[in-house]
């Protein structure tokens, strides 16, 4: 059986960790070269940045912070933000990342996926989806949220499975910041539609939550960002938590 991964997701605006509530009303959580470092230490298995202004600002992820923190860790970290062309993906790659998150530039020019899994391999490429629920339809979203479209999740995710990505990021935004649990049915879903992994995120208020997005959302990772960045749920605690209930993890 693979083990499940824990992944803290650092959102950055203006070079600081951020956190808000359904992707608004963002406060200030810390340094993510800081804390990309305590993540690596306290045995979080990836990481994920998130450059969330990158989109709106018409712009790509900083190299610079990319640089800062390949020098800290020693886990896989994906990038993610404003990024739109192989020549971009390159540039983060050799600046340390080991994986790319590709959002609103995939839909856009959904070719993207298959120029950058022909390029650097599938397992470099992450398609993130922002989906919400709009008349019990989930429904894709972009530019951080704010900009809703009428493409299908589930559709949109086979898609780009097809057209070489290794894994899909899916965030409900319904659950963001809420602390009250995963989208489990939406994820299950996916999971059963899909051959490649889906990293649960949107949600995570405690452990049982993450327990259950292993068990009944059949998610092949978490993610969360306030429950690690503000010490609610220290990252050993629980993967002992999850190996208690019989659910596989690096320890």
């Amino acid at each position: 059986m693979l083990t499940k991964r824990i992944i803290p997701c650092l959102d950055i605006k203006n070079g600081r960790t951020v956190k808000g509530v359904n992707f608004v009303d963002l406060i200030d959580a810390g340094d993510p070269v800081e804390l990309a470092k305590q993540y690596a230490e306290h045995g979080a298995d990836e990481l994920v940045f998130l450059d969330i202004a990158a989109t709106l600002e018409n712009r790509g992820t900083t190299l610079d912070m990319v640089l800062h923190v390949a020098e800290q860790v020693n886990i896989p970290f994906t990038v993610g933000g404003g990024i739109s062309s192989v020549e971009h993906v390159d540039a983060l790659l050799h600046c340390g990342a080991d994986k790319v998150s590709i959002n609103s530039s995939a839909v856009k020019r959904p070719e993207l996926v298959n120029e950058l899994a022909d390029k650097f391999g599938s397992q470099c490429v992450v398609v993130a989806i922002d989906a919400k629920q709009i008349d019990g339809q989930w429904k894709v979203h972009l530019a951080g949220g704010t900009i809703p479209t009428d493409i299908d999740l589930f559709e949109w995710a086979k898609d780009v499975e097809e057209r070489g990505a290794g894994e899909i990021l899916f965030t409900s935004m319904d659950h963001d910041g809420t602390k009250n649990g995963f989208a489990n049915e939406a994820l299950c879903k996916l999971s059963e539609l899909l051959n490649i992994p889906i990293i649960a995120s949107g949600g995570a208020g405690n452990v049982q939550h993450f327990v259950d997005t292993f068990k009944e959302g059949k998610s092949d990772a978490a993610l969360a960002a306030s429950v690690f960045h503000f010490g609610e749920i220290p990252i050993p605690d629980l993967k002992k938590e999850l190996k208690e209930h019989n659910i596989e993890v690096r320890l």
